[in-house]
Order: C-alpha cells, then structure tokens, then sequence
C-alpha cells in the first residue's frame, strides 16, 4: 500500500513489507565500478554513500552487486555470494543508511552483456550474440544456460539476498531490465528456447518469477524486495509495454514492494535517450508515458527513472500515480539534489552533452562521464561537470584496464583453491 501523496516527493511511502521511505525520492543505482580487493566494497563506496545518504533522498540503491563471481558486467563489479566476508558489506549499509536513508542492494546477472575480454563465463537464454553493429565483437560470445545452471542462478540470487539482510541492507532490487540476464530471458528477441523456460511470455518470465519467489522465501517479511524492469525494451520485435503489464500482474501475488520502470539495452541504449527502434525519447523523464499507463493498472507501487532533473518534472511523475521518483545521472551531478528541492534550489549543473552520432559509444560515454563524477566523490572531492567526454571516456578506460587485471588475478586464485581449472572468456 503507498501511503497519500498530498504532500508530495517529501511525503513517506509505505510498502507492503512494512518498510517506509521518509521520502518519494530515490537514488537509482548506476554502475559504480569500484570494486577493491577481492571485489569487495571498501573505503571508496562507503564514502560515496554516506554523501548520498545525507543528501536527502529517501532510498539508496546501489549498482550491480554481483550474484555470480564468474559473470560480472565489468571488472570493477562488486560480487556478494555465500564465500564473500560480510563486513565490508555491513560497512557500506552502514554508511548509506547513517542519515536517514533506506540502503537496497541491486543484485544482477549480465547474462550475455559481459566484454570479450573478461575471464569466466557468458551465458544466455540462447546463443544469440549482442548486436551493436561495429562494437559487437567487445562481447563475449554467449551460451545456452543448462537447467542446472538455471537452477543454480536462482539459488544464487536467493544467496545474495539473504546475505544482503544479514549485512544490515533494507532490501534488494532484482534487475531485470537493460539486457541483463533476466530481461534477456524475458525478451523473445533474444530467448528462442523451446523448454519450460521460453516461447510463452509466462515461460520467458518463469525464471524472474522463480528467482522472486525463491528469496522472498529466503528473507524477512520486513525485507523489502523490488523488481527493475524494462517498460520496453525498444527493440522492434522486443518485449513491449504490453508484456510489462502482464509481468507486473504476475509479480502482484508474490509480495514485491515496488517496480521501477525503465527501459532499453546495449543494444537499444533508451535508458540514455537513445532507443534504437526510431521513437523519439522526451527530454525528461524518457519512460513517463509508459509508466504512467502501467499505474493505471498496477498493484504493485511503480518507480521511474530515467531523465528526471527538476522537481517540476518529478512532480509530473507523482501526478501520474507513480509512487517513487528514481534519479541516477542528477546525482552523481548533484548529491544533495533532494535537499535542495526542499530549500526552493535546482540541481548545480550538467555534464557536457554527448552528441556523438554513434549511439553505443555515446552511451558508454554518458557512463564514463557518470563514473568519472563518482570517482571523484568517492575520493572525497566535489563534482567536475566541465570534464571533456573524451577525457572521461579515457579516464575510465584506464581504470577498467587496471580493474580488469586485479579481477582476473583474483578469479583465478579463487578458482584454483577451489580446485578448478580457470574458466577464459
């Protein structure tokens, strides 16, 4: 149940494990890329979430925590599964929820979205390679998961779960959305099985289902768990609005808290403003129209995100019966955002616009940019909004290089204690 909205964004939001949010704002996970030693978080993330924390938002969320130490979306991602210490992860829930905030635990799977030149492995719903044109060949080429491999991610993302709450987490988000694992299953572009696990929208979604109803069993019934689901994926063929409504209408019975709606992939990089099958995004809050049409019908409370700067804008989202506001990008601009809309002000400032015609790059660039700020906070020092994208984009390569040399080192080590033969991309 969400609690009345007569007050707007500062209004608190209750949810059905109980849960309240001080606040209808959130801080929508982007991917931090900032793993330490043993791809655990440390000093870096605990810092960039305490500013967030005190920034005002009503809810934390944080980027890819990894469920499989073998499939990671880039070399810097964190990984929580049953061999991982809690402790740098209580310390990180700590911090975020230091001043007031709920602290959720984004919890993924890259599926086939993981680079080429990355150890471990590259699975899929079907052998079906990411398509992006001339940079298709920086992902790896994928592998129809088993049923037993199946079987193990689902106990993986119930592992990771529970570890979240025993580390002090508020709840988990389930990503489902931006061609990771589970929105690749979803998607009847890219799952072409033939089993129990593809061909219907119900058999496409078996394995999301599955997933949630497996750690809800796992967790508390105060542990909040969401969903993160694409409103399309903007692909001509894709899964569409109308495959949302009836997957929403299937989550409704197994006690999800909220869905945040988004939208796109790689291959189709919406979540940026820049889907690939021809529409044209609005200039904020790119999903509102979609999600507004899935309020109508909705039982579950919605969040979105994607293109939210002002409170005007967000304001128009409330008025449209969604229930959370979800800001990425306008936080890593400016952290203290929400308390600056409570005082009357607007956000610091903006990045230097990408308008590069080349759509994949410019999306990994907008990142950059993102990752760049990030980085910065986490060192403790405040935004650089005039960065070059260039230089972003330089910067963060550097840094994946380096990332990607510590992962492989640490993977392989971790893989021969266990007494197995390193597995290459």
């Amino acid at each position: 149940m969400v609690s009345d909205t007569s007050d707007g964004l500062f209004s608190p939001v209750q949810l059905r494990s109980g849960q309240v949010l001080r606040n209808r704002i959130a801080k929508a996970a982007m991917e931090e890329g900032m793993a330490g030693r043993a791809q655990l978080p440390d000093a870096r993330l605990i810092a960039l979430y305490r500013r967030w924390g005190a920034g005002g938002a009503g809810l934390l969320i944080t980027g890819n925590v990894m469920v499989h130490a073998e499939a990671l979306t880039g070399p810097g991602g964190i990984v929580l599964d049953a061999d991982s210490p809690l402790e740098p992860f209580r310390a990180w829930a700590q911090a975020g929820k230091a001043a007031g905030a709920a602290m959720w635990m984004q919890i993924s799977h890259p599926g086939r979205q993981v680079q080429a030149n990355m150890p471990g492995v590259v699975w899929g719903p079907s052998d079906i390679a990411v398509d992006v044109g001339r940079h298709s060949k920086r992902f790896g080429k994928p592998v129809a998961m088993t049923t037993q491999q199946i079987e193990a991610t689902i106990e993986r993302f119930a592992t990771t779960a529970r570890r979240a709450e025993e580390a002090g987490f508020d709840g988990v988000e389930v990503h489902a959305a931006h061609g990771y694992l589970l929105s690749q299953f979803l998607s009847p572009l890219v799952n072409n099985r033939t089993d129990e696990w593809g061909g219907s929208l119900e058999n496409r979604a078996r394995l999301l289902l599955e997933i949630v109803r497996t750690i809800r069993a796992a967790v508390s019934p105060s542990f909040a768990v969401a969903v993160k689901l694409n409103s399309a994926d903007f692909q001509r063929g894709g899964f569409d609005a109308d495959d949302a409504h009836r997957v929403i209408a299937m989550l409704a019975s197994l006690g999800v808290d909220l869905v945040e709606v988004s939208g796109g992939s790689y291959e189709s990089p919406a979540m940026s403003g820049r889907p690939a099958d021809g529409r044209t995004a609005a200039r904020e809050a790119y999903f509102l129209e979609l999600a507004a049409e899935l309020a109508k019908t909705s039982a579950i409370p919605l969040m979105l995100t994607g293109g939210i700067t002002r409170s005007e804008t967000a304001d128009q989202v409330l008025a449209n019966n969604v229930a959370v506001i979800g800001m990425a990008t306008a936080l890593a601009v400016t952290p203290d955002l929400p308390n600056r809309w409570r005082e009357g002000l607007g956000a610091a400032g903006t990045l230097t616009p990408v308008t590069w015609s080349d759509k994949s790059l410019a999306a990994a660039t907008e990142m950059a940019q993102v990752r760049f700020q990030m980085r910065r906070m986490a060192a403790r020092r405040n935004p650089a909004l005039g960065v070059s994208p260039a230089r972003a984009l330089i910067a963060d390569q550097i840094v994946q290089r380096r990332a990607l040399r510590r992962y492989t080192r640490w993977l392989t080590l971790r893989q021969r204690d266990r007494g197995r033969v390193p597995v290459s991309a």
